[in-house]
């Protein structure tokens, strides 16, 4: 008698990445183009929501994960990177994707920003970069450039602005990116390429707050006033490779970074989104496995690592 046929794996709808939460985001606000990016690149990848921990810092980037039918943890300002890499090493079958603000990842999030580069662990940091702190009132944040004065600042900004991708360059990153809100399908295929990725990946997103940053607004990206838009595409250039072919070759590691570092420096009137940067690292994850072998086959908390007798610890010490 022939074996019954497999059943088909199941097809998730795109509603299905979606929750019935009302989105309270002001209207026109970038943030509606990030989120519907990442459901749709959850949606082309096909992956089970039940397999996903979006986790958030603080700020309006924080909602995410009430709109995203995933698992997910609204946590404390700056520490998503470090909530999100415990759901990792906790249970590395899931798909982790980290998401916060300007304010939120390169502000108080700094060290953790830095810190998470360095240790390759496979997920996914989204950063929605508006140059304001919008949820309180448009404060100038780290990406707002030196003499930048916006609508609801008294005086303009007397601090150079961060570069998030040269920040992520010297940390350690293994995959860079950058992409434009109001630019959703393309945007889409750069989130989708950023969760494929074996290892952290960050993803800087250009986004437009239209109630606090009435300098960069979707008119400015358009290039209302130059005639073309300022937004350009790295992937325009048929010569432009991001990726490392031979991760031992230092030579070839210092070229990729110098190319997009200089690409991360263009400013004023020509913006570089696309792929920065791209290499194929050992994970902390798989470097963990080689300590503990048990992980290649179960997530930690499947495993009864801490079911241990401490009996004869307590009598030690009586």
């Amino acid at each position: 008698m022939p074996e019954a046929a497999a059943a088909a794996p199941k097809k998730f709808a795109l509603q299905e990445y979606k929750t019935e939460v009302h989105v309270d985001w002001c209207p026109g606000c970038g943030d509606f183009g990030i989120l519907s990016s990442i459901q749709q690149a959850l949606f082309q990848l096909q992956i089970p929501p039940y397999k996903v921990a979006m986790i958030s810092g603080i700020g309006c980037s924080g909602k995410t994960p009430h709109y995203i039918d995933t698992y997910g943890l609204h946590t404390l300002h700056g520490r998503a990177l470090p909530v999100a890499t415990g759901a990792k090493l906790a249970n590395n079958q899931l798909t982790v994707v980290a998401v916060g603000g300007d304010g939120d990842g390169y502000g108080i999030g700094a060290g953790y920003f830095v810190n998470s580069g360095r240790r390759n662990v496979d997920m996914t940091y989204i950063v929605f970069n508006n140059g304001v702190y919008g949820l309180t009132k448009g404060q100038a944040s780290p990406t707002l450039a030196k003499g930048s004065k916006t609508k609801s600042m008294p005086e303009a900004s007397i601090q150079e602005g961060v570069n998030p991708i040269a920040l992520a360059l010297g940390a350690g990153y293994t995959w860079i990116g950058r992409g434009y809100a109001l630019d959703v399908k393309n945007l889409v295929s750069l989130v989708v390429q950023a969760i494929s990725h074996k290892g952290t990946s960050f993803l800087d997103v250009f986004q437009t707050c239209p109630v606090y940053n009435d300098l960069r607004t979707k008119e400015w990206y358009a290039g209302e006033d130059i005639g073309r838009t300022r937004i350009r595409k790295l992937d325009a250039d048929a010569k432009w490779d991001p990726i490392v072919k031979d991760p031992a070759s230092i030579d070839e590691i210092v070229e990729k970074k110098g190319l997009a570092l200089r690409a991360s420096y263009e400013t004023g009137d020509s913006l570089a989104t696309g792929v920065f940067y791209s290499i194929q690292l050992p994970t902390y994850d798989e470097q963990l496995a080689m300590k503990v072998p048990a992980l290649k086959d179960h997530p930690l908390v499947d495993l009864p690592l801490y079911q241990r007798d401490v009996d004869p610890l307590f009598a030690e010490l009586a």
